[in-house]
C-alpha cells in the first residue's frame, strides 16, 4: 500500500450526485439522542422501586453490551457521497444543529447524575454505576468535541471545550490537532500504540503525555505571538477554567460528596477516549526518508464500517479519511476499502483492548499481514522485540 491512497478515486464506489442521499440522515439523531436516553434512565432510576436499580449501570451496558450486538446484526455501511454533493453536505444546517444539540443533554445528565449520586439512600455500587454511566457519556461527548474542534472558528472552539468540560479533558483540543496529527503513527506521538503495548500500559503514557505535548505546543504557539503562558489568550487555560468552573459549580450545589463522582465520572470518560486512540493506529507507522517521517496517509489508521459505532461516534471509524482531511465533517467521511480494517466496531474492539491476550492474539497478526511481515515496517514496543520475534517467527520474513 502507497500514498497514492490520498488520490484514491472513489467514483466506482458512490450514486450519481442526482440521486444520492445519505441513508443514515435520520439515524444521526440518535447521537445527541444519547444523553437524553441517558438522562431518562436515571430519573427513572431515582424514581423506580428497587428493581430497577440496573438502570444506575445503563452506560456500560449500553456502550460494551447493547451497541456491539446490534453492530453485529445491523453491519456495515460501505456507501461514500460523491465528491460533487461534499460542499452542500458540509453547509447543512442539519448535521450542524445535531452536533451542537448533544452538549445541553449531556449537562443535564451531568447534573442529573451528580444529584442522585450525592443523596444518602444511594447504595454504593449504584454511585459507581451512575458515575461511570456518566462518564461513559462524557466520553463518547469527546468525540462530538473532536467534531467541533477541527473546525477554523471559535464559536465551534468554545462548544468544543463545553464538550470537554466534564472530563477535565481540555488540553485535548490543542493536543489532538497540532500534535496527534502531525506526529501519528510515530513514537513522537503520545497517542498511537506500538504493537506488543497493553492498552493498560498505553494508558498513562497518553494521558501524561498528551497534557506535556498540549502544554509545548501553546507555549510555542504563544511565543510566535509574543506571549508568555499565563494570559487570557492560552487555550489550555481557558478549556481548564471551564472545567474548573463546572466542578466548582458542581460542589457548590452538592457539596464535598459530589467529589468522588467528579473524579470517577471523568476518570472513565477520557480513558474511553484514550482506549479509541489505542486502536485507531496501534502498531502502524510512517516510514522514514532522509530522517523525515513521510505524510500521514490512509494505511496508517485502522477503520470500521459498523452502522451504529459510526453513528454514536460521529463516524470516528472513517479514522484514515479524517487524517486526510481533518477538516471533513462526519457525515461526509469516506470508507476506504484498501486501507487496515479492524475485524469489527470500535465498541466491540474497545472490550477486546481491555484483556490484553486476546487483543495481542487478533492485533498483532493483522499489523504483520498489515506489512507483510517485515517488522522493521511496524511501530513496535521495544523493550518486547524478542518476544515478538519469537511469538511469531512464521510470520516475520
Amino acid at each position: 500500500m502507497n500514498n497514492k491512497l490520498n488520490e484514491v478515486n472513489l467514483e466506482d464506489k458512490t450514486e450519481a450526485p442526482e440521486i444520492w442521499k445519505d441513508k443514515n440522515r435520520k439515524l444521526w439523531v440518535l447521537s445527541p439522542a444519547l444523553p437524553l436516553v441517558g438522562v431518562g434512565a436515571l430519573i427513572i432510576y431515582r424514581l423506580s422501586p428497587k428493581k430497577m436499580r440496573g438502570l444506575a449501570w445503563v452506560g456500560p451496558i449500553a456502550v460494551h453490551i447493547i451497541i456491539p450486538l446490534l453492530d453485529r446484526i445491523i453491519g456495515d455501511d460501505t456507501s461514500n457521497p460523491p465528491e460533487e454533493v461534499i460542499h452542500k453536505l458540509e453547509h447543512d444546517i442539519y448535521y450542524k444543529i445535531l452536533v451542537k444539540a448533544f452538549i445541553p443533554m449531556q449537562y443535564i445528565a451531568f447534573f442529573i447524575g451528580a444529584y442522585i449520586y450525592t443523596r444518602k439512600n444511594t447504595p454504593n455500587l449504584d454511585k459507581l454505576g451512575i458515575a461511570v454511566s456518566v462518564g461513559m457519556m462524557n466520553g463518547i461527548a469527546i468525540a462530538n468535541a473532536h467534531e467541533t474542534g477541527h473546525k477554523g472558528d471559535k464559536i465551534n472552539h468554545f462548544f468544543s471545550h463545553l464538550a470537554l468540560a466534564p472530563t477535565f479533558y481540555g488540553h485535548f483540543r490543542v493536543e489532538h490537532n497540532y500534535g496527534h496529527h502531525k506526529h501519528v503513527a510515530t513514537p513522537l506521538d503520545p497517542a498511537s500504540a506500538k504493537m506488543g503495548e497493553s492498552f493498560w500500559r498505553f494508558l498513562p503514557r497518553t494521558v501524561f503525555g498528551g497534557v506535556k505535548s498540549a502544554i509545548k505546543i501553546e507555549k510555542q504557539r504563544l511565543a510566535r505571538r509574543g506571549k508568555g503562558f499565563w494570559t487570557i489568550h492560552n487555550e489550555l487555560l481557558q478549556g481548564w477554567a471551564i472545567s474548573a468552573s463546572l466542578y466548582s459549580i458542581a460542589l457548590a450545589i452538592f457539596g464535598r460528596k459530589v467529589i468522588p463522582y467528579l473524579f470517577l465520572q471523568a476518570i472513565y470518560g477520557f480513558s474511553l477516549l484514550e482506549v479509541v486512540n489505542y486502536i485507531e493506529h496501534y502498531g502502524l507507522l510512517r516510514e522514514k526518508r532522509d530522517n523525515k517521517y513521510l505524510r500521514t496517509a490512509p494505511e496508517h489508521s485502522w477503520n470500521s464500517n459498523k452502522v451504529l459505532s459510526n453513528v454514536f461516534l460521529y463516524q470516528l471509524q472513517r479514522h484514515s479519511d479524517h487524517h486526510a482531511h481533518p477538516a471533513r465533517s462526519f457525515h461526509t467521511l469516506r470508507h476506504f476499502p484498501e486501507t487496515p480494517q479492524l475485524p469489527s466496531g470500535y465498541a466491540e474492539m474497545i472490550m477486546l483492548a481491555y484483556i490484553p491476550v486476546f487483543w495481542f492474539k487478533i492485533m498483532d497478526k493483522k499489523v504483520l499481514k498489515h506489512y507483510n511481515g517485515d517488522l522493521s515496517k511496524v511501530n513496535y514496543l521495544e523493550s518486547k522485540y524478542k518476544k515478538i520475534k519469537k511469538k511469531y517467527r512464521d510470520l516475520i520474513k
